[in-house]
């Protein structure tokens, strides 16, 4: 056969990213079978089974690990090929991008992208996943076209960009009962506190560098997320740590104060981050400039950081 569809080789491409020929064809927009066909088409072409089912999904043979690199970059090449000719057209677009959020982020930033591609980008959808531990695995085999927040281990081998700055604010109830206009290092850490324990963030920083100046806190709660934070501080006389920006707009939702917090922490730094693969990607491009542009500080626009060797 000496035919070699450019559609066989993406099915190739996803079911060695994916180890799915079902998540192959989901990706690419097209039904199973056909999928499946171009599979069986790849195999006869390379006269190797190519992927074998194993109890974790369609392994590669030693054959297709071998032959990967050089069909990857092949695709790699089309792609900037593709991109070279001209921009993306966000109103017929018909796609969906997948992001991975810090739940800050979820809450302060997915909104206001939400409404935008409303108007501009009615075909396009969004699928948001949690910042995890596994990301960095995810961002680098393709399952995630963009990661959004406070993410440090991603600053090395990423592209990525500076969206704006943040520093922490303490959280009290408006009328507790024993915080007045300040919070004092002894009420701080006299109070009970409400302590995130979000997995694959950054704001583990906070816990460990107030437990590296020998802050004690009365931690009484402890929660996966910031999502119910500001309800729980606003109704019990508990107190919180939190980003800025989420403090801001829990301010105009809750019965709640922010406070300085009453030791020194760090500013840092929100981003967006992508792999290599992605980078000349229309449409990834476009998503970036959106949410820049968006979300971004206007002086911080433009400004994109290549992955460190």
């Amino acid at each position: 056969m000496a035919k070699l569809d450019l559609e066989w080789l993406m099915v190739f491409d996803e079911v060695f990213k994916t180890a799915s020929v079902s998540k192959a064809a989901d990706r690419l927009g097209m039904p199973q079978a056909a999928a499946s066909t171009a599979l069986i088409k790849l195999r006869a072409h390379f006269d190797d089974q190519l992927f074998s089912r194993t109890a974790r999904g369609m392994l590669p043979t030693p054959y297709a690990e071998a032959i990967q690199p050089a069909l990857r970059a092949v695709l790699g090449h089309l792609e900037q090929a593709r991109a070279s000719r001209g921009g993306f057209e966000p109103a017929g677009a018909q796609l969906t991008f997948r992001i991975s959020m810090t739940d800050i982020s979820e809450i302060v930033l997915l909104p206001t992208l939400l409404n935008h591609l409303r108007r501009v980008a009615p075909g396009v959808q969004v699928e948001i996943e949690k910042i995890s531990t596994d990301s960095v695995r995810r961002l680098q085999d393709g399952d995630v076209d963009l990661a959004v927040g406070f993410m440090p281990q991603l600053d090395a081998g990423f592209y990525q960009q500076v969206l704006f700055a943040q520093n922490f604010v303490c959280l009290a109830a408006k009328e507790h009962p024993r915080i007045g206009a300040r919070l004092s290092k002894a009420a701080f850490g006299r109070e009970g506190h409400v302590l995130v324990t979000a997995s694959g963030t950054g704001h583990a920083i906070v816990d460990k560098l107030l437990e590296r100046a020998g802050v004690e806190r009365q931690v009484v709660l402890r929660v996966p997320s910031f999502l119910g934070v500001a309800r729980i501080v606003a109704e019990t006389e508990l107190i919180a740590t939190v980003p800025l920006r989420y403090g801001e707009l829990m301010l105009t939702r809750e019965q709640i104060r922010l406070l300085p917090v009453p030791h020194p922490l760090p500013h840092y730094s929100v981003k967006q981050h992508w792999h290599e693969r992605f980078h000349t990607d229309p449409g990834n491009a476009w998503l970036r400039r959106t949410i820049a542009e968006l979300l971004g500080e206007p002086a911080r626009r433009g400004g994109v950081a290549a992955p460190s060797p």
